[in-house]
């Protein structure tokens, strides 16, 4: 699901529930950190 995603609109997403992201996040990296139900919500669009 993560590679169907943008990179801005997860950092959006992990930035509105302040999640550190550390210094070089991945798409990967960040989807597996926000919520689940925020992430297919944001494939499914």
């Amino acid at each position: 699901m993560a590679k169907k995603a943008k990179l801005k609109d997860l950092k959006e997403i992990a930035k509105k529930h302040d999640i550190k992201l550390g210094r070089c996040p991945t798409k990967l990296d960040i989807a597996k950190k926000i919520p689940k139900d925020e992430l297919e919500a944001l494939v499914s669009k």
